[in-house]
């Protein structure tokens, strides 16, 4: 397969905001790019529509190349705990952990074979691969087990890009020391260097980017300056998705880790939002008092509502609508908070009727037809007004069941101006719908945590700003523009 990596001489050269630039540049010249990092060592991570967890830099820059982030595309998660203990991910789910040199031991060679296999999945369905290697690829006190750099770059043959931070200092000699330590075979694959974070006026450097590439007899594919802008911050770009030490947050939202669980791409909106914590809890774990709860869909529902149950979830959310929380599910999430769902056609295999969790009066049969269609639609609350879009995908009709309306006496509304989307109590404290991607509508977002903010005495902020996507599509257009201008890659291409 076709190949590119890009590696640095020092951790934070600048090769995750690269890699996005090109394979937006690549995308835009007809290439099917995936993005590519056998191991990351993390804990910004992100969630994949099926569930499975890679470092969030890789599902950027699959957005970036306008593909869907999956889990090869980093099939090596470790994530350190504590004393030295980290936990191990192969292709998005847990397989262990481990505690120092154990890893070499326990994981190493069979991380080597994942990655390959991997490579070999992308390879069927893209022609062209962008790889981000990891901190430096010439630390020869750990060249052994380094799986994210020259060891991908020579078993792909990948032309390599060597990436220089020069606002660190020293950048000529981390360049040369780089190429100096690497193998033969290994430094015969760099075929350009990019010099990054550049300050000042750039004529000055020609005399030694000329000496560089005389020395080196690599080419300089161009010198990028620092991005004065607020555009293109870490915040901007939300690579810290999970960042646990942000304290700018006003309010916190848990999120229920569902077995089964289905496009958690739906709260990116959220984790987008710097005032707004986002927590992931198991079914087991307890919820305290956030300021709301989010059941996500699920590939299973009546399974998962019965892990909801064992666990003691079930009772943990009734208890804390009751007193006074905000429950929103979502999906399989909104038919698990009605009374009941039927599943007499033995659609999901688990059992012909389960009681749900019983904070909305609505009851939900499961079909063998599928529905899936987008809608555009306009919302009645938290404000009305606001035009909404997104899509359906699920089996199953769901409907009031008026007896129960009458018996408790609590107002029941229409979440939509189509009544079978969606519905919200009186209080607004427990909201469902079956609409996916409800929180990327920037203003219905903004209105919804509102009504979060109020409840804590915090001010409104505004709801005149953009939907979430095209946010982020235009900070990535903007990215390869700016790029672009700076880097001459007519080589590559």
């Amino acid at each position: 397969m076709k190949a590119i990596m890009v590696v640095g001489t020092t951790s934070h050269a600048g090769k995750s905001t690269l890699i996005i630039a090109l394979s937006r540049l690549l995308w835009r010249k007809g290439w099917l790019v995936s993005p590519f990092q056998g191991q990351n060592i993390g804990l910004d991570h992100y969630l994949t529509s099926t569930g499975g967890e890679i470092s969030y830099a890789q599902a950027f820059q699959a957005w970036a190349a306008k593909t869907t982030p999956r889990v090869e595309m980093n099939p090596v998660l470790i994530k350190p705990q504590k004393d030295q203990l980290s936990q191990v991910f192969f292709q998005g789910h847990l397989v262990g952990t481990t505690r120092g040199k154990e890893y070499d031991e326990k994981y190493l060679e069979q991380s080597w074979e994942i990655i390959k296999e991997s490579l070999v999945t992308l390879g069927q369905e893209f022609n062209l691969i962008i790889c981000e290697g990891v901190g430096s690829p010439a630390e020869i006190n750990r060249k052994h087990q380094d799986l994210a750099n020259m060891r991908i770059a020579t078993h792909l043959n990948a032309d390599t890009i060597l990436v220089a931070d020069i606002e660190r200092g020293g950048v000529f000699a981390h360049i040369v020391g780089t190429l100096a330590l690497l193998e033969p075979q290994e430094r015969a694959l760099v075929k350009g260097i990019i010099i990054n974070k550049f300050r000042g006026d750039k004529s000055t450097l020609e005399d030694d980017i000329k000496w560089l590439q005389e020395y080196t007899g690599i080419p300089v594919l161009g010198v990028v300056p620092w991005f004065n802008s607020d555009l293109f911050s870490a915040n901007s770009f939300r690579f810290s998705k999970y960042d646990h030490s942000k304290t700018s947050h006003n309010l916190h939202i848990k999120i229920i880790k569902l077995p089964r669980v289905y496009n958690f791409t739906d709260f990116d909106p959220l984790e987008g939002e710097d005032h707004v914590f986002i927590e992931y809890i198991e079914p087991h774990q307890d919820i305290g008092f956030p300021d709301a709860v989010i059941i996500p869909g699920t590939k299973n529902t009546m399974a998962d509502l019965m892990v909801l149950e064992k666990t003691g979830m079930k009772e943990k959310i009734q208890e804390y609508e009751s007193g006074g929380g905000t429950v929103f599910g979502i999906c399989g999430g909104y038919q698990m908070l009605g009374h009941k769902i039927i599943d007499g056609d033995n659609i999901e295999g688990v059992c012909s009727e389960i009681e749900g969790i019983d904070l909305l009066p609505i009851q939900t049969t499961l079909k063998p037809e599928k529905i899936t269609r987008q809608r555009e639609i306009s919302a009645n609350y938290p404000q009305s007004g606001f035009p909404v879009d997104g899509y359906e995908i699920h089996q199953g009709y769901t409907e009031l069941v008026t007896p129960l309306v009458k018996k408790r006496k609590i107002k029941y509304m229409a979440l939509f101006d189509d009544a079978s989307l969606g519905l919200v109590n009186g209080n607004l404290s427990v909201w469902g719908c079956y609409l996916h991607g409800i929180f990327d509508n920037g203003a219905w977002r903004r209105s919804w945590l509102n009504h979060l903010r109020h409840k804590r005495g915090l001010p409104s902020l505004p709801t005149g700003i953009s939907n979430y996507r095209q946010h982020r599509e235009d900070l990535i257009d903007a990215l390869a523009n700016y790029m672009e201008k700076y880097l001459d890659l007519s080589s590559f291409y």
